[in-house]
């Protein structure tokens, strides 16, 4: 593992006790361990975009083959114990355990996988975001340990990632117009609306930015929107009142321009 695989060194505390506890936990199952997201862009980009206030550390391992039973509850102990460290970001490891021969194309039946986001361990199957994450995975993410998994990951073309920007927003999003309970915190408010940044982005563009640069662009392309995704960018810093009405009308504005309405 390098030293120091991302500029945040609480960040790289927790990633050198995960990358321990699961070689540990795995053995010779285990493959790699990569960071994509926001701090795989900060690999490449000294700056990056990783938010030390509003970010996950979104991961992914490697494994040979699907893992038996006494292994997935291993790792769901060993999840608990890294909760309970009083490591500052153990409860912001957000992220799957994948085999090998799941990893080069996204499959709805494969699965289910083990998963862990907000401090919650389970099993599920993928949605149509992974067709996002494999090919952010592809492109730049950001091995902590493992081989290179360029050529483990098939091409997403453009026309797969708008398809998978339409189905997460009919899958997830849609859904929330009628029962918005995910957006009643500001946090998610803010999530929600440069989340919209990054699908509208995606649909004309055919690609995955990150949420600052799709937001910046969002705010040129639909300036009555600009006050309101600024105070996301700005989140938590300066007023922030709650916003819930606002970000459920850009969050239809969004649905409406993708004709999922």
């Amino acid at each position: 593992m390098p030293t120091q695989p991302t500029s945040y060194p609480e960040v790289n505390l927790v990633l050198a006790a995960l990358l321990a506890e699961v070689q540990t936990v795995l053995g010779s199952r285990f493959v790699g361990l990569y960071l994509y997201g926001s701090l795989s862009a900060d690999k490449d980009h000294p700056s990056g975009d990783f938010n030390p206030h509003s970010s996950d550390i979104d991961f992914v391992v490697i494994t040979t083959e699907e893992l038996p039973g006494n292994l997935v509850s291993a790792l769901e102990a060993m999840h608990t114990r890294l909760w309970s460290s009083g490591q500052k970001w153990a409860a912001k490891l957000e992220g799957t355990y994948l085999p090998q021969d799941c990893l080069r194309r996204y499959n709805p039946q494969d699965g289910p996988f083990p998963c862990v986001n907000e401090g919650k361990f389970y099993l599920a199957r993928h949605g149509s975001d992974w067709i996002i994450q494999r090919h952010i995975l592809r492109e730049s993410g950001a091995a902590v340990a493992g081989p290179q998994l360029r050529p483990l990951i098939d091409p997403v073309s453009p026309d797969e990632l708008r398809g998978a920007v339409r189905g997460i927003l009919t899958e997830w999003w849609q859904p929330m117009l009628n029962n918005p309970t995910f957006l009643q915190r500001r946090d998610y408010q803010a999530f929600t609306t440069l989340t919209m940044c990054r699908a509208l982005h995606a649909l004309r563009h055919g690609n995955i930015v990150s949420k600052p640069v799709a937001a910046r662009w969002a705010q040129a392309q639909f300036p009555q929107w600009a006050g309101l995704i600024e105070r996301a960018l700005a989140w938590p810093e300066g007023e922030q009142n709650d916003e819930i009405n606002a970000t459920l009308e850009y969050l239809h504005f969004t649905l409406e321009q993708t004709e999922i309405t």
